[in-house]
């Protein structure tokens, strides 16, 4: 019998489009599962009613949440109103929050990109600020005066690395590079959760989980653009990978 491939989900964002409703996501993400975590990437619709976690994890061997325009509900977290042109994803949040418990409490590896560490921390108890340019000494972390794709997803601020961590024995380094295109970022870290590199504004930039049962690693910027051009992109997709593959050994 041929071996099954190992199986990376990604959960969809829930769109209308032209009336109908769809469950997509951004094809760049799926090719950095593919070829940089070397892993067979699917998609997880978000319907209503969800999809039980119990279910998606029968079928999963690791997860990768991803980046989105649409911002985590603050009802989870006891935010106020969002204002007016804020994208919401109801379907996606009633998807991704009990998934992410139940991922965690099951040792499946996990890997959370941009809206990702922002719904792990909201699932894990934490909050989160909404306009982080709005806060005091803090960056204007958007890319809204990047014109084009490259200038918007191009090196926008350093990162700093916390010594010893996860990420640290990842990339190999303290500081590097990294793009920036949030307006949303961890406020009041959930318990649990461990700091493992900052902006120079002091913005949580990744974070991890001490004693989880198998990886997980969530930064806010986007190592799945250009991936294969950045070596600290490579890392993280192949220790991803590399994590994916242990878990499905054991």
């Amino acid at each position: 019998m041929t071996k099954r491939p190992l199986v990376v989900g990604l959960p969809c964002d829930h769109r209308t489009v032209e009336g109908h409703p769809f469950d997509m996501a951004g094809e760049k993400y799926i090719v950095a599962v593919r070829d940089g975590a070397g892993m067979l990437p699917l998609l997880i619709p978000v319907m209503e009613p969800p999809i039980p976690p119990s279910d998606l994890l029968a079928t999963m061997d690791g997860l990768l949440f991803t980046g989105s325009p649409s911002n985590v509900s603050p009802n989870y977290y006891g935010g106020p109103l969002p204002r007016e042109g804020n994208i919401a994803d109801d379907n996606r949040d009633a998807t991704t929050l009990p998934l992410l418990t139940a991922a965690i409490a099951a040792g499946v590896p996990v890997l959370c990109i941009c809206r990702g560490i922002q719904e792990l921390n909201v699932a894990l108890g934490g909050t989160l600020f909404q306009h982080v340019k709005e806060e005091a000494g803090r960056l204007d972390h958007t890319a809204v005066a990047r014109q084009t794709i490259a200038e918007k997803y191009g090196p926008a601020h350093p990162v700093t690395v916390e010594s010893g961590g996860l990420l640290e024995s990842i990339v190999g380094k303290r500081e590097f590079m990294v793009n920036s295109l949030h307006a949303q970022a961890i406020d009041r870290l959930a318990p649990g959760l461990k700091v493992e590199a900052r902006a120079p504004d002091g913005t949580i930039e990744a974070v991890s989980l001490p004693g989880a049962r198998s990886f997980l690693l969530a930064v806010q910027w986007h190592p799945e653009w250009l991936w294969h051009d950045n070596a600290e992109s490579r890392a993280i997709f192949g220790a991803f990978g590399k994590a994916v593959r242990a878990a499905a050994g054991r």
